[in-house]
């Protein structure tokens, strides 16, 4: 098995609850995401927490040797697992504005 995916895996057998726990607000935030930004944004943080972690251990031993300039495909390659998982990571952290009811309005010309 190629080394990112390992990662990725090694992360989630580690922190199984916390994924788990995820899955479900990811999954609800999927299908609908009216009224759970901010509960997506708060159970998120951890996660995105816990994916900059492994990806720092993944891509550390590349940063000094030889295969330095590696480094940041194999960041993205890693990145891109996650997001086959997760669809919906990157919208972790996002906040909504609520519209006023009457914000549109047209205004009237004075033709004389």
């Amino acid at each position: 098995m190629v080394k990112y995916k390992e990662y990725v895996q090694k992360m989630l057998s580690e922190n199984r609850k916390l994924f788990d726990d995820f899955r479900i607000i990811h999954d609800k935030y999927a299908l609908n995401s009216d009224g759970l930004q901010e509960e997506f944004n708060k159970k998120g943080e951890k996660i995105l927490e816990i994916i900059r972690e492994y990806e720092n251990k993944l891509c550390a031993n590349t940063e000094r040797g030889v295969y330095n300039k590696f480094s940041g495909n194999l960041a993205q390659k890693f990145q891109d697992e996650i997001r086959k998982i997760f669809p919906m990571i990157d919208y972790i952290g996002l906040k909504t504005e609520k519209a006023e009811k009457n914000f549109f309005s047209i205004k009237r010309i004075k033709l004389d």
